[in-house]
């Protein structure tokens, strides 16, 4: 897919100010510049939307339906794929049909985010385990179109997502330049694992606040950037890892700035995610008795705290020990998406803030210390999904190549349709 390029004799899209953050030079011209943003962000998420709707529908009808597999071929095979349901919302069965360009997206954990916006909490299951803010939200759209909650949860993903997009490309552009924003845009849409960002999942609202949150604070708006990283971490457990870049951004104003004025209300707001965090640790003391029981029901899928160096590593042996044999598969989808987020971290340490830096590492190091050991790089590739700075490194990476740029393309967006081919039959990609 070509990156449009700005219009000749357009309005210059940038001037570059004192602190490092490039704004455009009036406001007819910011209104300009975001207009012809959010056309680009609205026609790559439109193709990439119809693209994977065309692939739910068929995909459906291309691999063997394992729904009615007996209990005993299951047990001799468990990664086997099948309809799986959560406590209080059933999976519903493959069957072909134009209802799979929605309900193909209804699987794995969103039958959990469903049940949570539907049906509550309960201790007596590994629900804690999902952060309150989506399925909130969830609840709150399904009672205002009439009490559709899966409806509900399709609009909020793909319109955060579609909103995501679009700060993106504007902190993107005022960092860096229209041209990196444009392309940073089209490499998040089709990474390959982008399918999560429209389907009934978290990481597109996550996705959306973490953008919010740098955005403000690049611009010394403390208390939005706070409040931003606060509903980050009210939507995944990472979010309260937002400290981190906040405070640091802070301290990084503090020290450039002259003469010296301490940003007390920077540090201040950084704090938030952390309370936020400890709120919903708090909600759950009082309901179960149990602070950490978000942590300990993680053991509902079998995962344990380890060394993110040893889930590398393990990771690495295993993708290249099956290669050609059933689930080596997995291992090898799970490396191949892996390498290259790492690649990324490495360039976000040496090109970009110090804030950024921090933030992709946290989100890189978070999810890796929480191992499965039979498959050590599993769902990596989907938390790394709301690591924005990644895809700025792909960006410059490809920046003078048009040749890097269509191979990163065509080989990300076919992953995607793999994943998605998947994903859509219950395969476990995650």
């Amino acid at each position: 897919m070509k990156v449009e390029r700005p219009k000749p004799g357009a309005v210059p899209s940038h001037v570059e100010a004192a602190d490092g953050i490039t704004e455009p030079p009036a406001p007819a011209a910011r209104r300009q510049a975001a207009r012809e943003g959010f056309q680009y962000c609205l026609k790559v998420f439109v193709g990439v939307r119809v693209g994977l709707a065309l692939i739910a529908l068929l995909g459906v009808a291309l691999l063997p339906d394992f729904s009615h597999v007996g209990a005993g071929a299951r047990a001799a095979l468990p990664l086997i794929p099948h309809p799986v349901s959560v406590p209080g919302w059933p999976a519903h069965p493959i069957s072909p049909g134009w209802h799979n360009l929605f309900t193909a997206w209804e699987r794995l954990d969103a039958l959990w985010f469903l049940r949570i916006a539907t049906g509550g909490y309960a201790t007596t299951d590994a629900s804690a385990a999902f952060f309150p803010l989506y399925p909130m939200a969830i609840r709150v759209v399904s009672f205002l179109i009439g009490g559709h909650p899966f409806a509900a949860s399709l609009l909020i993903s793909n319109g955060a997502f579609l909103a995501a997009l679009f700060v993106m490309y504007q902190l993107t552009r005022s960092e860096l330049s229209e041209e990196t924003a444009r392309r940073a845009v089209l490499y998040a849409a089709v990474f390959p694992t982008a399918l999560f960002f429209f389907a009934p999942y978290s990481e597109s609202l996550f996705f959306l606040l973490v953008l919010a949150s740098f955005w403000a604070a690049r611009r010394e708006r403390w208390a939005a950037a706070g409040v931003s990283a606060a509903l980050a971490a009210l939507t995944r457990n990472v979010g309260a890892f937002m400290v981190l870049p906040l405070a640091l951004e802070a301290l990084h104003r503090t020290l450039q700035s002259k003469p010296r004025r301490w940003r007390v209300q920077g540090f201040a707001w950084s704090l938030a995610p952390v309370a936020a965090t400890l709120g919903y640790l708090w909600y759950w003391k009082a309901k179960s008795g149990d602070w950490l029981a978000p942590l300990h029901k993680q053991t509902a899928w079998q995962r344990q705290l380890g060394s993110p160096v040893t889930a590398l590593t393990r990771g690495t042996r295993l993708a290249f020990r099956y290669i050609g044999t059933y689930p080596g598969g997995y291992h090898s989808l799970d490396w191949l998406i892996a390498v290259p987020v790492l690649a990324a971290g490495v360039y976000a340490v040496a090109k970009f803030r110090p804030s950024y830096a921090v933030y992709v590492w946290a989100s890189i190091l978070v999810p890796l210390s929480s191992q499965f050991a039979g498959r050590p790089l599993i769902a990596f590739s989907r938390y790394a999904l709301p690591i924005f700075p990644m895809y700025w490194a792909f960006a410059k990476w490809t920046e003078r190549s048009r040749v890097r740029h269509e191979v990163l393309v065509a080989v990300s967006a076919a992953l995607l349709g793999v994943m998605t081919l998947l994903f859509v039959n219950w395969y476990y990609v995650i």
